[in-house]
């Protein structure tokens, strides 16, 4: 049951399903501030332009990103020193809202997080934000392909023992919603880090707050 008041925002969206799987970064935490400001140095190291690669740098691993805006560039090793310097800058990190009391309602076999970070980074920013680490996390090192494919859906759902088509993905950017199209789950989108129109037309909510799940 979705209602949208007449200003075209969703105010209460149900859904049912008998697993959740969720992105980490601006789906349970709110991180955004932190990761743009490690993105805006390393592209004014090199000399790219920042706006445009703000566009297609969430949501997906980083070495994706580094190789679509500088191929030119040693890309194993910028990823490596991105990512050394995202397990240390936590300013900011939170959790958003309604996650922590969404979580405290899952059982652990109801639940997963699927990231396009590593697990060490993943683990340091859920516990940063005072939210439990699952029993499932895939994380970028556990696929060969990243968001937007659905590698990382579909394996959750197989860890979790949950058909895929039970399971309902929360995103909040266009990488990780045709991720979780592309799996052929339900799609819930945020819009914590994109703007509602550029979520691809999926359902989408502020925060957790707006939505409840009724688990099968």
């Amino acid at each position: 049951m979705v209602t949208i008041p007449q200003n075209g925002e969703p105010h209460l969206i149900s859904l049912s399903c008998e697993a959740i799987l969720f992105d980490l970064d601006g789906t349970l935490v709110d991180s955004k501030a932190c990761v743009e400001s490690i993105w805006k140095r390393w592209a004014l190291r090199h000399g790219i332009d920042v706006h445009s690669l703000l566009q297609i740098s969430h949501g997906r691993r980083t070495e994706d990103t580094i190789k679509d805006v500088a191929p030119h560039l040693d890309i194993e090793a910028e990823a490596k020193a991105l990512q050394k310097e995202e397990l240390t800058v936590r300013e900011g990190i939170v959790a958003v809202g309604g996650s922590f009391q969404l979580l405290s309602r899952l059982s652990k076999n109801q639940w997963a997080v699927v990231t396009s970070a590593s697990r060490a980074l993943a683990t340091a920013r859920l516990e940063c934000a005072g939210l439990p680490v699952p029993s499932q996390l895939i994380s970028g090192d556990d696929v060969l392909c990243g968001k937007p494919d659905p590698e990382g859906y579909l394996k959750a759902a197989a860890r979790l023992g949950v058909s895929y088509n039970h399971c309902v993905v929360v995103e909040d950017t266009p990488a990780g919603i045709l991720s979780g199209r592309r799996a052929g789950m339900t799609v819930l989108a945020l819009s914590t880090t994109f703007a509602p129109e550029h979520l691809l037309g999926a359902l989408w909510v502020a925060d957790f707050n707006q939505v409840e799940f009724s688990m099968m």
